[in-house]
């Protein structure tokens, strides 16, 4: 994720209870349940024609669980899916499926879907959604997204698409999910977290670290902040967040962050006219007052919600340190740093891809931050 300031699972399923009548023998089956599950099949073989328009692979709801109240019924289920040639796997949302039934014994119906409790939405729950496809995307708008702006975002992914493959030279699916939900709330409501959470930002990826099948990684567009950028700081946002896509597989917990979101902006400054004083403002100002970080950016430099400034100054750190390697032992060496730093300790990937331990690599940085703000 970037900020715009620096730019301008199911439930166990439940035994039936057998009913004991006076006088007689337990029922050896009740159909209730069957018959809810027939109908929830039935009902589920193809997705709804609301979403016709995506397209939609494997579309399957798993009952988990079936609870039965008269002529109403309530499933819990766990909705299958992929994004034809995007998801190399199925995605997963839980659902909550209501069903009634006709007097007299009649069919079962499903009336109602929508998230399970604490599940998060589909973009489709949030109202009509509208489709753009570009040469390298993919891109789905939310209720209130004209077509005009979602064309001009899956244009702009679709110049990312191979700045991030220039950057990053390793195998990769080449195209990219885009979602533009209507609101700033209806982007948090997407991802379960406050709206202040991603105030500020231009948008954020979500995916699963890690090699193997996975659904897509989806780019989850902040429409307010993204409307605040102009043409390149647009450019730099989604190539930044295209090469989170790019690199997931290689990234993994061992990766450090500062590594992850540095190696993103130096994508998306790579071939451009952008200079450490442009691009990094706030530690520019801090080096000059004698402010020369002590370390690399930690983990929480990165968190949101607290100093911008000191914000600003990890993410622009993070870019010029991967910028000094690149300068200095070279993109390929910046490339194999990453990818052994996903996979090995990161003083045995430090030393395997430039010769060089923590201690050198932090000396260095200062002594080009240093040069460079001096």
């Amino acid at each position: 994720m970037l900020p715009v300031r620096r730019l301008v699972r199911a439930l166990p399923l439940l035994p039936l209870l057998c009913v004991l009548l006076a006088g007689c023998a337990a029922r050896p089956t009740d159909t209730t349940e069957r018959d809810v599950r027939e109908a929830v099949a039935d009902w589920s073989r193809v997705p709804p024609e609301r979403l016709s328009g995506i397209p939609l692979d494997g579309w399957a709801y798993e009952v988990a669980s079936v609870r039965r109240d008269g002529a109403r019924a309530l499933v819990r289920a766990e909705l299958r899916y992929r994004l034809t040639g995007y998801d190399t796997a199925p995605g997963g949302s839980e659902r909550e499926l209501e069903l009634e039934r006709a007097a007299g014994g009649g069919p079962w119906r499903v009336r109602a879907d929508r998230p399970a409790p604490g599940a998060l939405p589909q973009l489709w729950d949030q109202g009509p959604v509208s489709v753009v496809r570009g040469t390298h995307s993919l891109v789905l708008g939310g209720a209130g997204q004209s077509p005009e702006a979602l064309a001009a975002i899956a244009a702009e992914a679709d110049r990312a698409v191979p700045a991030a493959s220039a950057a990053w030279p390793r195998p990769w699916a080449g195209r990219v999910v885009v979602l533009v939900p209507g609101s700033l709330e209806r982007m948090a409501q997407l991802l379960g977290r406050p709206a202040d959470a991603y105030r500020g930002m231009g948008a954020v990826t979500t995916g699963r670290a890690g090699a193997g099948p996975a659904p897509a990684d989806r780019v989850v567009i902040n429409p307010e902040g993204y409307a605040e950028l102009g043409e390149a700081g647009r450019r730099v946002i989604l190539t930044h967040e295209v090469t989170h896509v790019a690199t997931r597989a290689a990234t993994s917990a061992t990766t450090p962050l500062w590594l992850s979101e540095g190696f993103a902006d130096w994508a998306a400054y790579r071939g451009t006219p952008t200079t450490p004083e442009q691009g990094a403002p706030a530690l520019a100002r801090a080096v000059r007052s004698g402010e020369v970080p002590a370390g690399l950016p930690r983990t929480e430099d990165f968190a949101f919600g607290g100093d911008p400034e000191a914000l600003a100054r990890a993410y622009e750190g993070a870019w010029l340190a991967c910028r000094l390697i690149a300068d200095r032992w070279g993109e390929a060496a910046l490339v194999d740093l990453y990818e052994k730093a996903g996979r090995e300790p990161w003083p045995t990937a430090l030393r395997e891809a430039l010769g060089t331990d923590p201690a050198g690599l932090t000396k260095e940085w200062q002594e080009a931050l240093r040069k460079e703000f001096r």
